[in-house]
């Protein structure tokens, strides 16, 4: 059996050499908008390590900035000097800037692994993270409003983690 091109006079058999040699055009690949592939995924184990590791590294970054943050006001009030300068040379602001950094990364890789409308709810526990420990870290006072409030953050966050197991 033979074949004759439109572009060539020349006739080859079915098969040859000369035929295998002709590149075949490929299927293009099937375009993905950029957060199709987010959207598909579910909260996996390690997605939910990481995230949490993201709320709470920025809980603990923002009570040693806060801590930091008081002794430097106090050591400014007592022997005078800028509170701007006696924090930078706080070992807790520097090392409350570097959890807090450390927390936006681990944020980022989570951000490309999880929905945002699954992973942002959980900033809310971080909220909860930073009552509790302003209340036993940093001894301040706190009312039953805000512990009730802090019970509606659980609640609510209960409620989007119900809705992502179905």
């Amino acid at each position: 059996m033979y074949r004759t091109s439109s572009t060539d006079s020349t006739s080859l058999p079915t098969g040859s050499a000369s035929e295998a040699a002709v590149p075949r055009p490929t299927p293009a690949p099937e375009r993905q908008s950029p957060g199709a592939a987010v959207r598909s995924k579910v909260l996996t184990l390690p997605s939910l390590m990481l995230l949490l590791f993201a709320v709470f590294s920025s809980a603990g970054g923002q009570i040693m900035l806060k801590h930091g943050m008081k002794g430097a006001a106090a050591a400014a009030g007592h022997g005078g000097g800028s509170v701007a300068l006696r924090a930078a040379t706080s070992p807790w602001v520097a090392l409350g800037l570097v959890v807090f950094a450390v927390s936006a990364l681990a944020w980022m890789a989570t951000l490309a692994k999880v929905p945002l409308s699954i992973a942002y709810p959980f900033n809310a526990l971080g909220y909860l993270l930073i009552v509790l420990a302003g209340a036993t870290v940093l001894h301040e006072r706190t009312s039953m409003w805000t512990w009730g409030g802090s019970l509606l953050v659980v609640v609510g966050l209960a409620t989007v983690m119900a809705g992502q197991q179905r």
